[in-house]
């Protein structure tokens, strides 16, 4: 019975954390780019590294919800790995993405 439940509902909710992490990296890129378009053209200031930033790290959150739900649905030893090492390198551009925004936010203070 659980197992039923671990196949069909699991994956629902892998693919809308998915989709909520492709939705704010879509949503963070366009106002970026608008905010670009914008200190361009109309000389504004932006804090746009920090913005950009900022929204990566949000989404890559929704991003690993979605890979630590996954190891519920894990396998076999070769699933686990491929799992960890993309759950790895995420953490790894999560924590660079954070030291970029604090580097970024030093240099605006």
């Amino acid at each position: 019975m659980l197992d039923y439940v671990f196949e069909t509902v699991l994956p629902v909710v892998i693919s809308i954390l998915e989709l909520m992490g492709i939705f704010v990296v879509s949503i963070s890129a366009t106002r970026g780019f608008i905010e670009y378009l914008q200190e361009v053209f109309l000389h504004k200031k932006f804090n746009l590294k920090y913005e950009l930033a900022n929204g990566l790290a949000t989404a890559l959150q929704f991003k690993m919800a979605a890979e630590i739900i996954k190891t519920a649905l894990v396998h076999d030893l070769t699933e686990l790995t491929t799992l960890g090492l993309v759950i790895v390198l995420r953490a790894l551009m999560s924590v660079l993405i954070h030291f970029e925004m604090r580097s970024e936010s030093k240099t605006h203070a």
